[in-house]
């Protein structure tokens, strides 16, 4: 009787209006919400069978780098999933300009889920574990004083959160005189640049646009070419600021630190020995992921794990960073490293090398039931971000499909429904948040369709 439940159960998941083999891509089309907490594109590819993938770009990146990629995938199959993606791979970049790339990969995914009736962890060999826990994110905003952040960081503990992460950077400083050394008028700029830089409009003018331009350019300067130093004062402040943190929340549950500021490797270096004594799971991304022989400098310079990843875009990206053993915990983003398939292929990679792979996610349902499926299936999973603990919208885009609370006391429970286990967005809860430069929800996409170029990599 048992069995026949669990037969029926499973059943109950098969679409019966799909043959797998006659599936074919039809169209694809976008919206871009704000404010989820990021500005994010969501991706649909529709099929010729009524069956819908959901994909996204990732936060902060552009639509057109997935619209770019239409006319290479209408009349696909969208099961051939690898076979798609290599076609495609080429036209992705690290961080954002992945974007395209992973968001039409994870609906190809979503749609052979839909199509085969079974859920993505299944397709990836399995799972591991039933339940994906994730760790609360927690800027700096407001924060000023460690215990500020420390109950911030308390009310996440509340919510069942078994993990944490906290911004500590030099922005905290940018006010304190004798706490930075840099070349003249420069701190004041940075300052600026990050108080007043708006990436969200499209529709600027051009005095607006060089200005922006500007402020991005003094944002991305590489950190060994800015100049700034902290001073022993600074360190004193910053340290301080971690030990009110531990004073308020504990030292029972892990705490990691991102958001350092463009500071350079030594710099990094004497933070790193100031707040060992908190026991910080890791520090992340404290200087540019491609910097290989720093980050290996950096992580025997002391006991702090040292975290990276969520910039790289496929799995050979992260094997240098591997090797050099500069990283303890590596931190891909499903949405930049190419995917469902590139990113379990990461984390397989790393325990190769006894590295533990935690998951960037700063996105909509979509991609946090994306990794969290590829979560459930890889064995050296750590932990998982959900970075809209404060959205209280972000469980309605879902209208059907995985229940709310997605994020239920610090944990995704992996659901046995086809694809991702999103059947259906709330279209209504959308264009409640839309872009305010793009206000069409679901619009034709036909443009794109005829969008073609002779690209290869090789000849």
């Amino acid at each position: 009787m048992l069995w026949t439940r669990n037969f029926e159960q499973v059943l109950d998941h098969v679409n019966t209006y799909s043959r797998p083999s006659e599936l074919k891509i039809t169209d694809m089309r976008v919206v871009d919400i704000v404010d989820a907490p990021m500005h994010c594109t969501i991706l649909k590819i529709m099929t010729n069978q009524g069956i819908t993938g959901y994909g996204e770009v990732r936060d902060g990146g552009s639509r057109n780098f997935a619209l770019a990629l239409k006319s290479r995938i209408i009349g696909e199959n969208p099961c051939n999933i690898d076979k798609i993606f290599r076609r495609l791979k080429q036209f992705g970049g690290h961080a954002r300009q992945g974007g395209g790339v992973c968001a039409i990969e994870l609906a190809l995914w979503d749609l052979a889920g839909k199509a085969y009736g079974i859920p993505v962890y299944q397709m990836l060999g399995g799972k591991f574990r039933d339940r994906v826990r994730c760790y609360a994110d927690t800027d700096v905003e407001g924060k000023h004083t460690g215990k500020q952040m420390g109950e911030a960081l308390k009310k996440r503990m509340e919510k069942g959160f078994t993990f944490l992460k906290m911004d500590l950077g030099i922005d905290l400083l940018y006010d304190e005189p004798g706490a930075l050394c840099a070349p003249l008028g420069f701190v004041r700029e940075l300052k600026e640049a990050s108080e007043n830089y708006n990436p969200i409009s499209r529709n600027v003018s051009m005095e607006d646009r060089i200005r922006r331009n500007h402020l991005y350019d003094i944002q991305n300067i590489p950190h060994p070419f800015t100049g700034i130093q902290v001073t022993e004062h600074g360190y004193d402040i910053l340290e301080q600021y971690v030990k009110d943190v531990r004073d308020v929340i504990g030292y029972e549950v892990p705490l990691a630190i991102d958001h350092f500021g463009h500071i350079g490797v030594e710099s990094c270096i004497k933070l790193a020995k100031r707040i060992e004594k908190y026991n910080i799971a890791w520090m992340e991304d404290m200087i540019p992921w491609q910097l290989t022989s720093q980050y290996a400098r950096l992580a025997k310079s002391t006991a702090v794990p040292i975290c990276t990843g969520e910039d790289i875009y496929l799995k050979e990206n992260f094997k240098p960073l591997l090797e050099s053993g500069g990283v303890s915990v590596i931190h891909p983003d499903i949405l930049t490293v190419g995917g469902v398939l590139e990113l379990k292929k990461v984390g397989d990679l790393a325990q190769d090398y006894g590295v533990a792979m935690a998951i960037h996610m700063a996105e909509t349902p979509i991609s946090a039931m994306a990794a969290a499926h590829v979560s459930a299936a890889t064995e050296n999973f750590y932990v998982q971000e959900f970075h809209s603990v404060d959205i209280p919208w972000w469980n309605d885009l879902v209208k059907k499909g995985v229940k709310a609370p997605i994020v239920d006391n610090g944990y995704i429970t992996v659901p046995d429904l086809p694809g991702f286990g999103i059947e259906e967005l709330d279209d209504e809860v959308i264009k409640e948040h839309l872009h305010p430069d793009y206000q069409g929800i679901w619009l034709p996409t036909d443009e794109w369709n005829q969008d073609y170029s002779h690209d290869r990599c090789w000849s």
